[in-house]
C-alpha cells in the first residue's frame, strides 16, 4: 500500500488491517505508529519501488496484492506549469505503479489470485483545467490498468482502477489557495465553485468510503472486476 501514512492510503490501509491482511504501509515518511507496518520509500526512484516489494515479500513471505496510491497535485495553467513538477507527477502517479507492478508480478503469479488495485480518479477519465501534470498521470494509469489486467489474466491476476471524485484529504485542502489563484476566487467560494463544482451531488467523499470499494475488490466479490475503472465520483462523469 503506497502513500499510506495519511489521507486515503491510510483509511485503506486502517480497513485492510482490520480485516486481517498483513499490510506494508509504504510513504516517503511512513507514520510509525501504523496503521501497517510502517515501509519508508522515495517511490520517484526504481530503487524504491523494487524495496517495497522486496519489503512486503520478506516480512511477508508472499505478496497477493499491491495498492498504488501515492500521488500530490500541482495547479498551474499549461504555459506555466513547472517541468519538474510535470516530471514527479508522472513519476509517482505513472511510472510506479507500473514498477511495482513489474516487480511484483512473479509473486502475483505465485498467489494465483493475485490484485492489482491502482487508486485513479475521475481525472483518469475526463479532465480540468490547469491539472495538465496529474490529469496526463491518471489516464495513463488507466491505459496501465488495461495492459496489467489483459497480461494477467491468464496467471489469475486481475487489474482495476478506483475512480473517485473529490476526496476529503490533505490533497485537495491543499488545492484551495491555488484553486483560488488560478481561477481569481476568494478561497471560501473555491470548495463549492471550483472542487465539487463537477459532482453531481454536492459532497466531498469520505476517505473510509474509498477503502470500502478497495476492500471489496481485493475480497471475493471483486472477482469479476478487470480491466475496468471503478467509477465512485458522485456523478461527475454522468454529464
Amino acid at each position: 500500500m503506497t502513500g499510506a501514512a495519511s489521507g486515503i492510503g491510510k483509511a485503506i490501509t486502517e480497513r485492510l488491517v482490520n480485516d486481517s491482511f498483513s499490510v506494508l504501509a509504504v510513504d516517503l515518511k511512513p507514520a510509525d505508529d501504523g496503521p501497517g507496518e510502517p515501509f519508508a520509500a522515495d517511490l520517484t526512484t526504481r530503487e524504491g519501488n523494487k524495496a517495497a516489494v522486496d519489503a512486503a515479500l520478506e516480512r511477508f513471505g508472499r505478496l497477493d496484492a499491491i495498492v498504488p496510491n501515492a500521488g500530490f497535485q500541482h495547479v498551474a495553467p499549461v504555459a506555466e506549469f513547472p517541468e519538474d513538477r510535470w516530471d514527479a507527477l508522472l513519476a509517482v502517479l505513472l511510472t510506479s505503479p507500473f514498477l511495482l507492478a513489474k516487480y511484483a508480478w512473479p509473486a502475483l503469479v505465485e498467489s494465483g489470485n493475485g490484485r492489482i488495485v491502482v487508486i485513479a480518479s475521475a481525472h483518469a477519465l475526463t479532465a480540468s483545467p490547469f491539472k495538465a501534470g496529474y490529469v496526463s498521470a491518471k489516464h495513463g494509469a488507466m491505459g496501465l490498468v488495461k495492459t496489467l489486467a489483459l497480461e494477467g489474466a491468464e496467471h489469475g491476476i486481475l487489474a482495476t482502477a478506483v475512480c473517485p471524485g473529490f476526496v476529503r484529504t490533505p490533497l485537495v485542502e491543499a488545492q484551495i489557495a491555488d484553486q483560488a489563484k488560478a481561477h481569481g476566487l476568494p478561497e471560501e467560494e473555491v470548495l463549492e465553485k471550483v472542487i465539487v463544482a463537477p459532482h453531481a451531488v454536492k459532497r466531498l467523499i469520505e476517505p473510509e468510503e474509498v477503502a470500502d470499494v478497495v476492500a471489496f475488490l481485493l475480497g471475493p466479490g471483486g472477482g469479476v472486476f478487470t480491466g475496468v475503472p471503478v467509477m465512485m465520483d458522485m456523478g461527475w462523469t454522468a454529464r
